[in-house]
């Protein structure tokens, strides 16, 4: 039988046996409404505030700035779309984002330009990182929000992010970061790098689905998400998610004290599949090589369609994807790897391999021995393959 490896990490993980006996006693035991006076609810309540403390010390917050969400890209919507109209009572109606954002920000930020709000999208070049020059320069007295993700979901670039909000706290310019890839990947300090408002997702980081929180500075005043009770400090109605909150700040505290254990693994894991990857002819990897998340690689294979190198990686027993999860049923090639200046016929043979906790370095081998022969086999189906090896067409400016 083939090796079984998830390679998908990126997507979604799963969720870790500490975190799994942290929630059930909350499903089964202690299950009283946190809201409630009586003692099964005020023990709910009780772990419902432990959970907050725990999450906030992993980003340097305090507790009352920490609210939970159902998932990152609500967070996101309730960040972006609450600064954006708190701004404009202000008379700042100008938003600046880059072009390669998650769609949970992208699809938000168009939303508010149907709205009359005028956007931003900042280019991220090759390297996939935005340029804190070109950021200042784009800023107007109407910037009333930057929104810039810590880290790219696809290629896992890593952002400028302290310099970024050094530049907007002079500017007196609200900074919200998607964080969803990098909380407890790399050490987050959102005093220390002047984060006024921060995205997370419990899904990426061994929690269950259906879990996230968003960090607001204490003095960022922005709309309510929904009205209806008092809990979140009456900033998001609706009876809390005991069990799955108490998973998420489990996880949480567990890989924020682990962080650079698990960042010396997977680098070194990475390092070895980037190496062994990038002798396969044609081939590139996407993203800067330094300033990336651990455990994330990204590559493009001239000639290759990434539908069908997935399929037949699944077929060995690999689980990876071509891009972002959330558009896996789409044809169109990554808006990422476009923004970068990939052709669509580079961009449409992606692959991300993407490593957590559970990965191995039998893994990666097991990948690297089996990923040539598959893009052999594929390559020799492929008519651009042929075109490219005959000279009649040429993306040797994109390797």
């Amino acid at each position: 039988m083939n090796r079984i490896v998830y390679a998908d990490n990126a997507a979604t993980t799963a969720v870790s046996t500490q975190v799994l006996e942290a929630m059930l006693p909350y499903y089964k035991e202690v299950y009283g409404n946190p809201s409630s006076l009586y003692a099964a609810g005020q023990k709910a309540k009780a772990a419902l505030d432990q959970a907050r403390a725990d999450a906030a010390a992993c980003l340097g917050a305090d507790p009352d700035e920490i609210y939970f969400t159902s998932c990152g890209t609500e967070s996101d919507n309730w960040a972006i779309k609450g600064a954006a109209h708190a701004m404009k009572k202000k008379g700042k109606t100008h938003i600046v984002t880059s072009a390669f954002e998650h769609h949970a920000v992208l699809h938000t930020c168009q939303a508010l330009e149907k709205e009359g709000f005028t956007v931003t999208y900042l280019p991220v070049h090759e390297n996939g990182i935005v340029r804190v020059e070109e950021l200042e320069a784009a800023l107007t007295e109407d910037t009333g929000l930057v929104t810039i993700m810590y880290a790219n979901n696809e290629i896992g670039t890593l952002q400028p992010i302290p310099q970024i909000g050094k530049l907007c706290r002079e500017k007196g310019i609200w900074f919200h970061t998607d964080a969803v890839q990098a909380v407890g990947q790399v050490p987050i300090d959102v005093r220390e790098q002047n984060i006024d408002m921060l995205s997370l997702s419990g899904h990426k980081l061994h929690a269950p689905k259906g879990v996230g929180a968003l960090y607001i500075r204490r003095g960022v005043r922005i709309p309510n998400l929904l009205d209806g009770g008092a809990q979140e400090r009456g900033k998001r109605g609706g009876t809390e998610n005991v069990a799955q909150i108490v998973g998420l700040a489990a996880a949480m505290k567990a890989a924020c004290a682990t962080i650079q254990e698990r960042r010396e693994k997977l680098a070194a894991m990475q390092d070895k599949l980037i190496d062994a990857i990038l002798q396969i002819d044609r081939c590139r990897l996407n993203g800067d090589r330094k300033e990336r998340l651990p455990g994330n690689a990204s590559f493009c294979f001239q000639g290759v369609e990434g539908e069908s190198l997935l399929l037949m990686l699944d077929l060995k027993g690999i689980s990876a994807s071509s891009g972002s999860a959330c558009t896996s049923g789409s044809l169109d090639p990554s808006h990422v790897l476009l923004s970068i200046g990939l052709p669509h016929e580079v961009a449409h043979g992606s692959l991300r391999l993407s490593f957590g906790d559970y990965n191995t370095m039998e893994d990666i081998d097991y990948i690297i021995e089996t990923l040539p022969p598959i893009i052999e086999r594929l390559r020799a189906m492929s008519p651009l393959w042929d075109a490219i090896q005959q000279g009649k067409v040429n993306y040797d400016a994109y390797m």
